[in-house]
């Protein structure tokens, strides 16, 4: 590492992969993703663990990267596996893109290269979902290749490292370049999980553990009493709100109305109650009645279901009626991409949390009535004349 003006004060590159790593081959994680001291990594699980953490937790991830594993050992495991299967599996971890994307890689994977992952950063970006974080860390990690990964633990880890104080978003090009700067030849994956440990529990987002950091002694940020603010981020501006009506026809037999969301965009393949269009503007009446997906006494239930995404927040109002075992789906409900399922065997559906939300509203409000009636204070007896 270059001395001077983006270098900390007297730490050399290999003096301070050094550190870390001695550090790392203490306090390591024992996370099921990764390889045993002195192991090779498996592509495979690298890659899966790296897909499945994006914008996702470690103790999120770490139950259903289990399932995951058991259910498709292997790249061509997942290839072979229905989209359906693999959402549904997918469901409650979010950003369902992630979850196409991972199935429609796996095939590119087996088709393309004969079920072995590539070994470079480039020919790793050539895949989908695959951008230039999970090209880094899959090249580092499985690979050995000295490749910078910088996933938000690295970048919090490198901003306080190096006193970095333009803002984020702005400066991710900044705090890659320095990243760069950091990375050795030698054990590069190693490296890198180890800073993703450093930022996991040391160099933690509020209250970090300065105390106890490798890199304590020649942190800018520490000297400058910068190191619990930094990074700076810029301040968001609030997310627009939308609006729509959902729609839960419960069969007689138990059975709910679900639907296919299109393949392309927002929870795209997965199912859904059907609902009118999301908008600025709550539906009106006419528009609740032209979106309703059967011929039915619609009630509307009081409240709302919420769901915030990254982009915008959702209010549903819930309509629910109960229906025959002849009713069908009318024209305008897309038919083809309807189906009914027990409420019972929901549990394995691809049911994005919020439609398991409106689902879990309607079913909860049916109840209700039942539960004041069974509750109230007994009824007084008639006198006799």
């Amino acid at each position: 590492m270059q001395r001077g003006k983006t270098a900390p004060a007297g730490l050399e590159e290999q003096a301070l992969a050094d550190i870390v790593l001695a550090w790392y081959d203490r306090e390591r994680r024992h996370l099921p993703w990764r390889a045993a001291p002195h192991q090779k990594s498996d592509p495979y699980c690298v890659w899966l663990s790296e897909i499945m953490l994006q914008q996702t937790t470690v103790k999120a991830v770490l139950p259903r990267y289990a399932v995951f594993l058991r259910r498709w050992p292997d790249v061509k495991a997942l290839a072979d596996a229905d989209l359906g299967e693999v959402l549904a599996t997918w469901a409650g971890l979010g950003y369902y893109a992630r979850a196409r994307n991972l199935h429609a890689c796996a095939r590119a994977v087996v088709e393309q290269h004969g079920g072995k992952f590539p070994a470079t950063e480039a020919e790793l970006r050539t895949l989908p979902g695959i951008g230039d974080y999970t090209a880094a860390a899959v090249a580092a990690i499985a690979y050995g290749q000295q490749a910078t990964p910088v996933d938000g633990n690295i970048e919090r880890v490198v901003a306080r490292l190096f006193a970095v104080t333009t803002p984020l978003p702005g400066a991710k090009g900044e705090i890659r370049a320095l990243a760069e700067t950091l990375t050795p030849e030698n054990r590069p994956g190693d490296f890198a999980q180890a800073l993703m440990d450093l930022g996991a529990t040391i160099c933690t987002p509020r209250r970090p553990a300065c105390g106890l950091c490798p890199l304590r002694l020649d942190c800018r940020g520490l000297a400058a009493g910068l190191a619990e603010v930094l990074p700076y981020r810029e301040e968001k501006g609030e997310r627009p709100v939308r609006r729509g009506a959902a729609f839960v026809a419960i069969r007689s037999d138990g059975a709910v109305l679900l639907r296919e969301r299109p393949l392309r965009g927002l929870l795209g393949g997965m199912l859904e109650t059907p609902s009118t269009p999301w908008e600025d503007a709550a539906p009106n009446g006419k528009s609740v009645r032209d979106h309703a997906p059967v011929e039915a006494d619609w009630q509307k239930l009081p409240g709302l279901v919420e769901h915030t995404f990254t982009h915008f927040h959702l209010e549903l109002s819930v309509y629910r009626a109960g229906v025959g075992l002849d009713a069908v789906p009318k024209r305008e409900a897309e038919p083809e991409r309807c189906r009914w399922l027990k409420l019972r065997d929901l549990a394995g559906a691809a049911l994005p949390s919020v439609m398991r939300k409106v689902i879990s509203h309607a079913v909860k409000a049916e109840a209700k009535p039942a539960a004041r009636a069974s509750s109230g204070p007994p009824r007084a007896r008639r006198r006799s004349a």
